[in-house]
């Protein structure tokens, strides 16, 4: 049977083309337009119903030894109200899924892990497979909290009328205030007494927020917003996440990264390195960073919008050489090439006439390194297409800046 957010009623009553996203009921786009949606995004606010996502709590007194071991990321120096972006490997460095890790409270007792659709029940069994010795609750929440996520250069100002208790000023990047769980939160209220977690954080490249709030209370947020944003706002689905996250250099798990060793990829920062690039921590599968293998996750840009089928096989080729795969194609709708540079409607330097005809982009897994410039074919059973390496892709970005 499929699975339906909070917010189903809302999706038909707005429009939404619908489909089955992993057993649940998703809006692929609303009646503006999945390139519409994404421009909105970049230039002023998007609204994402993301109540699919999963969340995984972990408490007790070695919750801080269990995620050490279990997590890439050294969460020692993760501060109350601060979050970070890590993986989750097995033994193999094999992608188990990657997340966002929050920590709860100063005692290092109760964090969370805000994990992919339909990965809660994986996490959680992974987590207590290596429990050990170690005395800590892993809980999955699935059923307690909303998520929605506000996107874009106008979502602070938006939040901003509906947030009754609490101040976003001065809220860094990467940092967090308040709590889904009503017992645990006396700090952050929405409008009608309602208890948020607020984050900073957002799978768009742009100024956001992902926002918990009890399961009961989606509707009332989302209207919430929705009312506050007026003609700034506009609601937003899956295909514009989805190009906006790879404009925007963010993997999509199970398809970027996934059961084959994490190596070699743009997310990197997500390994614990110190400035000479050792590992400050041994965790689940660090070993195989001693002699890593020559596989190589690269981002890659066109020179147009015409796209190759990522999801039937199609491959890379270099010199005409077979050297891997492509794992990820789709338009960034906000760019074009202006005399061979990437520029976005959001580029200060931008031509006065600028509108953009989309270039495709996406990731390809290949078996050598190659250096941001070199051109390689991209190939399906429809046709071949010549993109470059690159190391970024949309410019103008605003996830970092301060509000």
């Amino acid at each position: 049977m499929i699975k339906k957010t909070p917010l189903n009623d809302m999706h038909h009553k707005l429009e939404g083309q619908l489909t089955d996203f992993g057993g649940w009921e998703m809006p692929l786009w609303y009646k503006a337009g999945a390139v519409k949606e994404h421009l909105f995004v970049v230039e002023k606010c998007g609204i994402f119903d993301i109540c699919h996502m999963c969340l995984v709590r972990v408490t007790g007194k070695d919750a801080f030894g269990l995620l050490q071991l279990c997590l890439t990321r050294n969460i020692e120096k993760l501060a109350k109200g601060a979050c970070g972006y890590t993986m989750i490997l097995d033994e193999k460095a094999h992608v188990v899924d990657d997340c966002i890790v929050y920590n709860m409270n100063d005692n290092r007792e109760d964090y969370l892990l805000v994990v992919n659709s339909n990965r809660a029940s994986i996490v959680a069994d992974h987590l207590k497979k290596h429990m050990g010795s170690f005395k800590a609750d892993v809980k999955n929440e699935d059923g307690v909290f909303g998520k929605i996520d506000l996107q874009g250069p106008k979502s602070a100002e938006i939040l901003r009328k509906v947030l009754e208790k609490g101040s976003i000023d001065g809220l860094k990047y990467f940092h967090f205030l308040g709590d889904y769980d009503v017992s645990k939160n006396n700090d952050v209220r929405l409008k009608g007494d309602i208890p948020v977690l607020l984050s900073r954080t957002g799978y768009t490249g742009e100024l956001g927020f992902e926002i918990l709030c009890p399961i009961g209370k989606t509707v009332d947020v989302w209207n919430a917003l929705v009312a506050a944003g007026g003609d700034d706002i506009l609601p937003c689905g899956l295909a514009s996440r989805d190009s906006l996250r790879m404009g925007a250099i963010l993997p999509l798990s199970q398809q970027d990264i996934g059961p084959w060793p994490f190596v070699h990829t743009p997310w990197d920062f997500a390994l614990p390195r110190d400035k000479e690039g050792k590992l400050t921590k041994s965790f689940l599968g660090s070993t195989i960073y001693d002699n890593p293998p020559e596989s190589y996750t690269l981002p890659y840009c066109g020179f147009d919008p015409r796209k190759v089928d990522a999801h039937h096989g199609a491959r890379v080729l270099l010199d005409g050489k077979d050297i891997g795969v492509v794992t990820t194609c789709c338009v960034e709708v906000a760019c074009s090439r202006v005399n061979g540079k990437i520029v976005s409607t959001a580029s200060p330097d931008k031509p006065a006439d600028f509108k953009p005809k989309g270039l495709v982009a996406g990731y390809v897994r290949v078996d050598r390194k190659l250096e941001p410039g070199t051109k390689i074919t991209l190939k399906d059973d429809r046709r071949s297409i010549e993109v470059e390496i690159v190391s970024d892709i949309r410019p103008g970005r605003t996830a970092r800046v301060a509000i």
